[in-house]
């Protein structure tokens, strides 16, 4: 793994001193009449090493390099933004005094954002990182000096690129030499991380992404906060490739946040994206002449949500639900101004966002790396809710998205795929008369909100096995693109008729299999695709040339209120245990797992919490499921008689296949201590604890456990077998509820369960709890294999007849006890 980790910093110091070394070349030879490098070739190659250094950075931040992740995810979105510019000039998109207005806010952010990633790697003394984005970063500022005063001339920049050079060929030679030496000679700055690092910013969560989210709203704040200093004359096509640039890359901390299991910070850099695509789309119309107006509903609604979220995420800290609000006064600037994006308003609150975004970077770039961690008010929220009685906030860790069946490395996306259609469905509610579509800002909502977004919640959903609300998600997502464009991309103009209606039909008919689908999971699941097929239904009396007046309008503003409520469900109830927003429960219920029941909690067994609360959950007369070294079983506490027979019962037990008792350790049998033999107390003294169940006689000294009419089903009438476990985790669950009852988790006659999964699918329904982490008994070095003795299993040493072994204690004629050994066929 260490390998494989410096293999990706090495790719990515590698492509940063490629893509230096090709500026350099760039704008030392360049004349101000001629580039040395025609602009679109210089593009392409720009494109390419922003490649490169993505796939870098990425890699880098899921093996927890984080500072370096988020240069090298920095300068990719840098060289993505200009090579995209440089392409547009190239093919005389731009023209020369064009370009200088398209390059400059873009590199002033790209300046200040790469000079607060270098403050930070001085102060946690990374030397090489601090040069790189230092270097880079006084490129860019010499880069737009000379852009502003085209007698400066380029060598400054040229010059720092030149630093950046030195320093990966300086890299490169001291990996190599550390290589050769096998570590004996390391050049400062070139060793590999130490596991004291990695642990670090192992703790710091998903820091590198969220930095990159903020320099990306730190990119789209410069470009429209731009024109409002007189740094550029307007907002226009030049500003496109920087602001959709952003747009990608907060699609891309999307992800990777959905893959930290961090859902909060997913559905905000969702919605920032959002936004970004919106400003290249008004810009990128001034090309065409086109002047966009917003709808006032939508960007009223945006701001409703994006409210909503703030307030949940000071659960995070107190200062990411500051700066979350700072948006919330964005869409309301956007609701005030109709044409927000190229008035004064919107720009100016843009910048506030910038300066804003400024200081978060700072604070989450220190956070990441530095083990003094400056604070953010994470515990204000909680602190709140404590006082609160009524109140239960969730755990926030990865196992609280841990999906019931499979397995994923993603969090759970129905927030933000809620909140889509939500957006998608208020910017339907605009009318456009005799307008030309492009002219209402209603396509980017509906198309990338609607459309692309719901997308990704599906393949989210798809992800997590949840069958019915991915195919929901990639249903809608396309309804949504293909009905966007069409009616708001120019595409429908006066067309009426039945070829049009056809494939709406299409729709229909899949959607109401969804409809049906979805009676058998939740009432609210089924209210979202019933006001679906209505809004269908609106598109099909459109192509018809047959919609009721206002018809529409009603429909979509159901199905987005509908959804509203999913969307504060599923945010609510994924943040507090108690209470929750009810989704109701199926209207058709199926036997068995699902059909609504409610879910038993699966549990880490690595815990303390968890096994308190499944010792909790046994006291008051409930079983569980447990691993064990080989199969999972059922357990249920002696004391609780009406939950033995319970467990027997849900097993299906067969009558020669009774249960077996086990205790945490022999201190539990002190009460009959002076029933038992002393021959027997040593020789449980000697084997446990150990993989190793007794088989022994019977006694009065079974009713001390109060087991009552539930004893006939732990052990046959004339023997039972007891077992004190060797593990952790076990002991101390039967420490905490008394000894316990235990049976294997597989009806009778059915195959072995060694996954929770099993047990779920299998007695779900009837099981309270269960552990999902894998415990492991201490084992021989010859292995163990499984048998039964009455219906009991048992652990011991594997024979060469390939039979389960099993030990017997047993009674002679006399007081005296002893071991008999044997197979079992």
């Amino acid at each position: 793994m260490a390998q494989v980790r410096s293999l990706h910093v090495s790719i990515g110091m590698i492509t940063i001193s490629g893509g230096s070394l090709l500026l350099l070349v760039h704008n030392y030879a360049s004349s101000p009449e001629k580039a040395f490098i025609p602009n679109t070739a210089l593009g392409i190659l720009l494109l390419i090493i922003a490649v490169l250094l993505a796939y870098a950075g990425i890699r880098r931040s899921l093996s927890h390099g984080r500072l370096f992740a988020t240069l090298c995810l920095t300068l990719s979105a840098l060289w993505c933004g200009s090579g995209l510019v440089y392409i547009l000039a190239g093919q005389n998109v731009l023209q020369p005094l064009e370009l200088r207005s398209a390059l400059i806010p873009g590199l002033a952010a790209f300046t200040l954002a790469l000079l607060i990633i270098g403050s930070v790697a001085v102060i946690e003394k990374k030397t090489v990182l601090f040069l790189i984005a230092v270097g880079i970063s006084l490129a860019c500022a010499h880069q737009i000096a000379g852009l502003v005063a085209a007698g400066f001339g380029q060598s400054a920049t040229a010059a720092n690129y030149l630093l950046v050079c030195l320093l990966g060929v300086y890299f490169g030679f001291g990996r190599l030499l550390s290589t050769i030496t096998h570590g004996k000679v390391v050049p400062p700055g070139t060793s590999r991380q130490s596991k004291t690092g990695v642990k670090t910013e192992q703790n710091q969560g998903c820091s590198d992404v969220a930095s990159v989210g903020l320099v990306m709203n730190l990119l789209s704040a410069s470009i429209l906060a731009c024109p409002l200093l007189g740094v550029v004359p307007t907002l226009f096509v030049g500003h496109v490739p920087w602001l959709w640039t952003a747009g990608v890359f907060q699609l891309g901390a999307c992800v990777l946040l959905y893959r930290a299991m961090d859902t909060l910070g997913a559905t905000f850099y969702g919605f920032a994206a959002l936004l970004k695509f919106a400003e290249g789309y008004s810009a990128l119309l001034t090309f065409y002449g086109i002047q966009t107006d917003s709808p006032v509903p939508f960007p009223v609604v945006f701001s409703l949500l994006f409210f909503t979220l703030a307030l949940f995420s000071f659960q995070k800290s107190f200062l990411e639900g500051l700066y979350h609000l700072f948006f919330v006064a964005y869409c309301i600037a956007l609701a005030v101004e109709p044409q927000g994006f190229f008035q004064a308003g919107t720009q100016g609150v843009q910048g506030a966002i910038f300066v804003v975004s400024a200081g978060m970077l700072s604070l989450t770039a220190y956070n990441m790396v530095s083990t003094s961690m400056v604070p953010t008010g994470s515990g204000y929220f909680k602190a709140l809710v404590s006082r609160l009685q009524k109140i239960t906030l969730r755990a926030q860790d990865k196992e609280q998205h841990s999906p019931y069946l499979g397995y994923s490395k993603y969090a759970d996306a129905e927030v933000l795929g809620h909140a889509c259609s939500v957006l998608a469905a208020f910017a339907m509610t605009a009318t456009l008369g005799d307008r030309n579509p492009l002219s209402v800002l209603v396509l980017p909502w509906v198309v990338v909100a609607g459309g692309a977004l719901q997308l990704l919640c599906g393949s989210v959903a798809f992800s997590r096995g949840k069958s019915l609300e991915s195919t929901v998600f990639i249903l809608y997502g396309m309804m949504w693109t293909v009905w966007g464009l069409t009616r708001y991309a120019g595409l429908y103009g006066e067309t009426r008729g039945l070829n049009l209606a056809v494939g709406i039909i299409g729709f229909i008919l899949f959607n109401s299999l969804v409809i049906v689908a979805a009676m058998f999971l939740n009432l609210a699941w089924f209210a979202y695709a019933l006001t679906f097929q209505l809004i269908l239904i609106s598109f099909l009396l459109d192509a018809l040339g047959v919609l009721p007046f206002g018809y529409d309008i009603g429909v979509t503003i159901l199905f987005g209120v509908v959804s509203f409520y999913c969307f504060l469900a599923h945010l609510f109830n994924s943040t507090f245990q108690v209470p929750q927003i009810p989704l109701g429960k199926p209207l058709i219920k199926l036997s068995g797992i699902g059909g609504g029941s409610k879910v038993c909690p699966h549990l880490p067994a690595r815990k303390a919490s968890s096994v308190q609360q499944i010792a909790e959950i046994m006291k008051n007369g409930g079983i569980c499921g447990m691993p064990t070294d080989t199969v999972y079983v059922l357990v249920a506490a002696c004391n609780r008689p009406e939950a033995v027979v319970k467990a027997y019962n849900v097993k299906k037990a067969a009558q020669d296949r009774p249960m077996s008792m086990w205790i945490s350790s022999i201190k539990q049998l002190e009460p009959v201590r002076h029933l038992l033999s002393p021959l027997l107390l040593d020789f449980m003294e000697a084997a446990w604890p150990s993989s190793i169940s007794m088989v022994i006689p019977r006694g009065p000294w079974m009713d001390i456990f109060g087991l009552g009419d539930a004893a006939k089903h732990i052990g046959t009438p004339q023997s039972i077998a007891i077992r004190n476990p060797d593990c952790t985790v076990a002991t101390y669950l039967i420490s905490q509820v008394g000894p316990i009852a235990v049976t294997s988790a597989n009806p009778t006659g059915e195959a072995d369960t060694t996954h929770h999964n099993q047990l779920y699918a299998k007695l779900g329904n009837k099981v309270r709890g269960m552990f999902v982490i894998l415990i492991i008994f201490s084992v021989g070095s010859s292995g163990i294999t499984l048998g039964q003795v009455d219906g009991v299993f048992v652990m011991g040493p594997p024979q060469r007849t390939l039979r389960p072994r099993w030990l017997t204690v047993r009674r002679s004629n006399g007081p005296h006890w002893f071991l008999q050994s044997g197979n079992y066929s």
